[in-house]
């Protein structure tokens, strides 16, 4: 398509990120470039990148076909621990809130959305599902006919651990395709982490409880969530989730808003139908 984007980072002090999107100029005009540093433990950065076809689509009579798209480039931190899950989750965050912003600012029509780069994690990570749950499909998995399933049938390269690994994607978002609120699919994401820690610590529906409801009687309470939140490492430290970010979390979680969840009330709502609400289903999707 007449587009080259890459990066180079080999995870070593030394070495330096570099991100490139490369353009044939007899193909796409550059209407506009802009940089984005996420400002975390990582350093790490992306490009973004407004073009336009060099020459339309003659034959196309339907003047509202979009004949522009952005182009983001990226290089995802490694996850040397799980700590840095999160980071890397918060970047993909931070860069998607950043292209809402920029087609806000600029009065723009929802426009198609490619995103590429190393993104150092697999279909069966926690940034795959939450680019998924925004509508992005990768654009491999397309040409292949694969499923999100179908996670072992392609090997990108050998990583600086010499493990084989899918890691590089090219992501394609149709703009008249539906999506959830960005919010609202983040909070899954983490919502995702928080339910593999609880199953990976192999917790019983009460023991799960009894983590969250700490010593509050028979209340799941705001400080029993946060202090929840701090044994399973996703705060505490530099790179865990800031007290606006556990707010949103908890707002999503208490959907009566009566600032407590008791147990029978827990068991209730996990039969309800609005299962995106995490804590109102999580002991259903712990057991499946």
């Amino acid at each position: 398509m007449h587009l080259l984007c890459t990066n180079a980072n080999m995870e070593f002090p030394l070495e330096y990120t570099g991100l490139l999107i490369a353009v044939q100029k007899e193909h796409f005009k550059v209407i506009n470039y802009k940089e984005l540093h996420f400002n975390d433990c990582g350093d790490r950065v992306a490009q973004l990148l407004h073009v336009k076809l060099a020459f339309p689509f003659t034959e196309c009579k339907n003047s509202d076909i979009r004949q522009e798209v952005l182009i983001v480039n990226t290089h995802l931190i490694f996850p040397h621990d799980s700590s840095l899950c999160l980071v890397r989750l918060n970047q993909v965050y931070k860069m998607l809130q950043y292209v809402e912003s920029y087609q806000k600012e600029n009065q723009l029509k929802p426009l198609p959305i490619m995103l590429c780069g190393d993104w150092n994690g697999s279909k069966r990570g926690n940034v795959y599902k939450f680019l998924r749950s925004q509508g992005f499909v990768s654009s491999y998995d397309t040409a292949h006919d694969y499923t999100d399933a179908d996670a072992h049938k392609w090997v990108s390269h050998c990583n600086h651990r010499g493990n084989i690994c899918a890691v590089d994607f090219i992501w394609l978002l149709n703009p008249d395709k539906y999506r959830k609120l960005l919010k609202a699919s983040w909070s899954e994401a983490v919502f995702g982490m928080f339910k593999y820690l609880l199953r990976r610590a192999s917790l019983t529906e009460r023991d799960a409880f009894a983590l969250l409801k700490a010593d509050n009687g028979d209340f799941i309470t705001y400080s029993g969530f946060c202090e929840a939140l701090r044994q399973l490492n996703l705060t505490g430290h530099c790179h865990g989730l800031s007290i606006d970010e556990i707010k949103d979390l908890w707002v999503q979680a208490d959907n009566d808003g009566n600032g407590v969840l008791d147990y029978k009330e827990f068991m209730v709502r996990k039969t309800l139908k609005s299962m995106f609400i995490w804590l109102s289903s999580l002991l259903k999707m712990i057991f499946l």
